[in-house]
């Protein structure tokens, strides 16, 4: 392990959230007793943080806090789970089960998709957690590692019985994930009412160390041509190499990210360096090897610079890798050669290898719940009492009913569309936009994302119908804030929130995901940011070459500058 003597090691004094975990024993700190106390319905001190490794964030209905506090009550505490769910796959009796809890016991009611292939619980009230936990436990579900310092859950292309090839891959996701979980039994202590370790010492954390790693991580595997994972926004990527329809190998990527602060030059997000190709039976090795390098290099005094990527600015990509080739007992080879042609979901049917057949059904903002013109929980339901294979969650916040036999294909079909899971009327446009959830839930949103979607796509597909377009689109992508979970720094227009109805704008994305779009409006209003999109896509429609994407286009013709080294080019 590299010491703090070492010159690649951040010299200064270490930021408080180190003291917090080092304090913590093993992830435990006093969350036992926090939760018996119900003076208040959140958690208190460090434990407020220390719920993020067991997957949890508390948060507060922003839309009640000012009436709340007129009441002199204190904000309408609750929290928000988020499961572990490697590769998106879950089983219909496990969806009963997750529907059943939240129908019953969470203030919304509702079911959400995530942009990181999982579900999450909102609004979740103290009394209820441990409840919560257990249920999922019963069902096969933990959210251990899904927040926090560590390796989070880990993607992977959707429909793996696509090929052989995405089953493959799939099954390494799983190995990958559970290699690089948390060895601590502080999630079962305290949740599961598991055996208490007498001497929390007695534990070790031979990867991710005694105090966890120096910021969240995130991984990735994709099978080309399809980047429905958007490999760049993450710390580690393993590119699916096949040969025959078999797995041979992956390319790997290292230090991608997208987060960053309004107004911090030294923050940025990041494409992925390309490290090289390895072997199958190296991809346990390496992915050990990239989590312990930064464990031990990364940032501990900043945590705004504490992700892989900054760690790769600051040592150098070449030192970077050879410390994993040590590591690891390794050598990458030559990149194989590969190529994304697409990034989202296909929406509806596809056949896959077994004769068997996968519908993947658009979720607005992945929010499954009964509205008034479409009850999409009850749809799932009852597909999910008929349905013999498994669901699975893709990355864009969609659901792929998989494995569905030939003789139950027109009988799902049709209770989809009953229930309004599938809709004759859903533009391109619409399915290649994307939204965090913000407001009101998200203590760190500045502006609308997931409620001001619909109608913002609305206003983008009116202005592709008028130019001719309509059966093309643009990614499109908001978020609330600059921390990126809708991965707006990847689309070819990107809305980052600064305030109330006010944003950022960003440019020149492309439809591959390999590129980081430019700032090309600050601090706009919605106003502005429609009229300035009504004359970019009236331009791009009079002026593109063949069938040039908008980001593309942008950037041909010098609207913004393409962006090529984040950390030189990304700001003005």
């Amino acid at each position: 392990m590299t010491t703090n003597k070492d010159p690649l090691v951040v010299k200064g004094t270490l930021s408080d959230n180190e003291r917090l975990k080092a304090q913590s024993q093993h992830l435990r700190g006093t969350i036992k007793e926090d939760l018996d106390d119900m003076m208040t319905g959140g958690f208190n001190g460090d434990n407020f943080q220390l719920i993020r490794f067991h997957g949890m964030y508390q948060q507060d209905d922003r839309d009640l806090r000012a009436e709340r506090a007129k009441q002199k009550l204190e904000p309408l505490q609750n929290l928000m789970l988020r499961a572990r769910l490697p590769g998106g796959i879950i089983t219909p009796k496990q969806w009963l089960a997750i529907d059943s809890f939240a129908g019953e016991n969470t203030i919304y009611g509702s079911i959400r998709l995530t942009t990181r292939q999982t579900f999450q619980y909102h609004g979740v009230l103290k009394p209820k957690l441990k409840a919560m936990h257990q249920l999922l436990s019963k069902a096969g579900i933990d959210s251990i590692a899904t927040a926090g310092d560590v390796n989070r859950n880990v993607l992977c292309t959707s429909n793996p019985v696509e090929s052989e090839v995405h089953h493959q891959a799939y099954e390494w996701a799983k190995k990958i994930s559970e290699h690089l979980l948390p060895k601590t039994r502080a999630y079962a202590e305290i949740w599961l009412d598991g055996d208490k370790i007498e001497s929390v010492k007695l534990e070790e954390e031979p990867i991710l160390g005694g105090n966890y790693l120096p910021r969240k991580f995130k991984t990735a595997v994709v099978i080309p041509p399809q980047n429905d994972v958007d490999v760049h926004a993450n710390d580690l990527s393993f590119v699916a190499i096949s040969e025959n329809n078999k797995l041979t190998g992956f390319n790997v990527l290292v230090g991608g990210g997208l987060a960053m602060t309004h107004g911090d030059k030294n923050t940025y997000p990041r494409k992925a360096s390309d490290f090289g190709f390895i072997s199958l039976d190296k991809v346990l090795a390496v992915a050990e090897a990239v989590v312990t390098t930064q464990r031990d290099w990364g940032n501990r005094t900043e945590r705004k610079n504490a992700k892989t990527k900054y760690t790769l600015e600051r040592v150098g990509i070449d030192t970077f890798k050879h410390e994993v080739e040590r590591r690891a007992n390794t050598e990458f080879s030559a990149s194989e050669p590969y190529e994304f042609t697409a990034r989202g979901d296909r929406i509806g049917w596809v056949e896959g290898i077994d004769q068997k057949f996968h519908l993947t059904l658009f979720i607005n903002s992945g929010r499954i719940l009964d509205f008034p013109d479409k009850a999409l929980k009850t749809g799932c339901v009852e597909i999910a009492k008929i349905h013999p294979g498994d669901f699975r969650l893709t990355a864009n916040q969609n659901l792929i009913v998989a494995g569905v036999p030939a003789d139950l294909k027109d009988q799902i079909e049709t209770i989809a569309r009953q229930h309004g899971l599938i809709s004759e009327q859903l533009s391109v446009q619409r399915q290649d936009s994307m939204a965090c959830v913000s407001l009101p839930t998200c203590p760190l949103a500045m502006a609308e994302a997931e409620r001001y979607l619909p109608e913002a796509v609305t206003l983008v597909e009116n202005m592709l119908e008028q130019n001719g377009l309509s059966d093309e689109s643009i990614i499109f992508r908001i978020s609330g804030c600059p921390n990126g979970c809708s991965r707006a720094l990847l689309a070819e227009v990107g809305l980052v929130g600064k305030g109330p109805k006010r944003y950022n704008v960003y440019l020149g994305g492309n439809r591959q995901g390999t590129r980081i779009p430019k700032l090309y409006l600050e601090n706009a209003s919605e106003q502005l940011i429609m009229s300035t999109l009504d004359e970019l896509i009236n331009k791009w429609a009079i002026e593109r070459i063949d069938k040039e994407g908008f980001g593309d286009f942008v950037v041909r013709r010098k609207i913004v500058p393409e962006v090529i080294n984040s950390a030189k080019d990304f700001h003005l």
